[in-house]
């Protein structure tokens, strides 16, 4: 017996030894961070902590709020998947009121919408522009309907109208990573912008959009920069605007250069595409076309009386959630708080979203003046998240059922599994290595991204 306990005893020493090894070689990485001319006028958050016992490893002002952006996703990410659940659906409705006689709809024709973000998205086969057409059109020809005698109406008066969060930045919105979202969504609210470009200096002509924009005019204000200069393009389209400018430059000599924008009204381009549809099927629509301030002002609600013809359905919420953490959708982050406040408040709208996050985390031991959040995405520069936070939000994940499905939607940096923030002069991660959870950030840092990056790499490197 007292063989085995001098053994536990020394290997217990060797552990304790191994630690302050690793704290004393993690610090000296730190130290040479903060010493590093890219440094001079940042400041540096990080912290990190034990995952089997949750006890801190390493505090550099890990009580201090920054800016995180796309990091903060894990915050919207974890509270939804726990209380929306895994397998949480959106539904869209295609309804109609009055009759139906001798193939004649005698009344109006609604899309009823729940905020569904994937509705006409490329990234599942269900949801595909012309599947979610096809399915729709199919319900009028199931139903005989050759005729109607009234309106297509986008019924998103289920969440709010106000589609972009407070605190954006006008050059972000208007631009695809910039799209509001709204109850009913199409095309994850993005478009494709083609652009023919001539020699340097010369002014750059709209080609197309793909698809169509309806009622909306965009005016070229771009110039061919220099060769090799990049995509340095931003279009500037409100919400509800029905004319946009694009400015700034693309590179020279271009037959067919694409930028994405942002529709600026996703329920009325809907609307629009699905009546294209259905007249191409030989459907005859009355169909008054409004748009914009007009849809704004049309305060009549929902009839009491509708027929549904059918009734979409999203993907499963770990699905949209892969996407959303994978490839860092803003959108399906401003979609997720407005789901939020719509299903546990009956508000579909920003503020009631981000109070029930922050009266979620509060119940699970954060402190709410640790999330200071504007937006579900992190675009906004006015949200301010500190590092102790994102790593309490990252340790609670791993003791959830659906902790193998978020960690799955975690991309993949240097080898370690964590989510990544970028935005002016900040730049953020937060994930798991070495039987260590973390969360590092850099506000107010000089020079390139990349650079800056490939340090806060070799700080992550000694924890491995």
């Amino acid at each position: 017996m007292k063989g085995i306990i001098l053994f536990v005893g020394s290997l217990l020493l060797v552990v304790i030894a191994e630690g302050q090894g690793l704290l004393k070689k993690l610090d000296e990485a730190v130290k040479n961070l903060e010493a590093d001319s890219q440094m001079k006028g940042a400041i540096l958050g990080f912290y990190v902590v034990a995952q089997k016992t949750g006890e801190t490893f390493y505090d550099k002002n890990a009580h201090i709020g920054f800016a995180v952006a796309s990091s903060q996703k894990v915050i919207t990410s974890a509270a939804s998947l726990e209380l929306l659940g895994i397998d949480y659906r959106y539904k869209t409705e295609l309804a109609y009121e009055g009759r139906i006689d001798n193939g004649v709809l005698n009344g109006n024709v609604y899309l009823i919408g729940y905020g569904d973000p994937t509705l006409g998205s490329w990234r599942y086969s269900n949801t595909k522009e012309q599947v979610v057409l096809n399915e729709w059109t199919r319900s009028f020809d199931k139903n005989g309907i050759k005729k109607v005698n009234g309106n297509i109406i986008g019924y998103d008066k289920n969440w709010e109208s106000q589609t972009i969060p407070g605190g954006w930045i006008w050059d972000d919105i208007g631009n695809y990573y910039g799209a509001g979202v709204s109850a009913l969504n199409w095309r994850e609210n993005q478009y494709d912008l083609k652009l023919k470009s001539g020699k340097t200096g010369d002014k750059v002509s709209i080609v197309t959009t793909v698809p169509k924009l309806y009622d909306v005019s965009l005016v070229t204000e771009l110039a061919a920069g220099k060769p090799g200069s990049g995509d340095n393009a931003f279009i500037y389209l409100p919400p509800y605007a029905n004319i946009g400018f694009v400015r700034g430059t693309i590179p020279p000599s271009e037959t067919s250069f694409t930028i994405s924008g942002s529709f600026p009204n996703p329920s009325f381009q809907l609307t629009s595409t699905l009546a294209d549809a259905l007249k191409a099927k030989g459907i005859d629509i009355k169909m008054a076309v409004t748009s914009g301030y007009e849809s704004l002002l049309d305060k009549t609600p929902l009839p009491k009386n509708i027929t549904t013809l059918v009734t979409h359905y999203s993907p499963t919420l770990d699905s949209i959630n892969y996407w959303f953490l994978k490839r860092s959708i803003n959108l399906y982050g401003e979609d997720l708080v407005k789901t939020l406040g719509f299903e546990k408040k009956r508000a579909g709208s920003t503020d009631s979203g981000i109070s029930v996050i922050k009266n979620f985390w509060k119940s699970n031991g954060i402190d709410p003046s640790s999330i200071n959040m504007i937006d579900g995405s992190g675009l906004s520069p006015q949200n301010r998240i500190t590092s102790e936070a994102l790593v309490k939000v990252m340790q609670y994940a791993r003791t959830r059922p659906w902790f193998s499905s978020f960690n799955n939607a975690l991309p993949d940096f240097n080898g370690i599994k964590m989510k990544s923030g970028t935005i002016g002069g900040a730049k953020s991660f937060t994930g798991y290595v070495g039987g260590y959870t973390f969360a590092i950030v850099v506000n107010n840092y000089s020079g390139s991204a990349a650079a800056i990056v490939r340090k806060l790499y070799k700080v992550l490197d000694v924890l491995k």
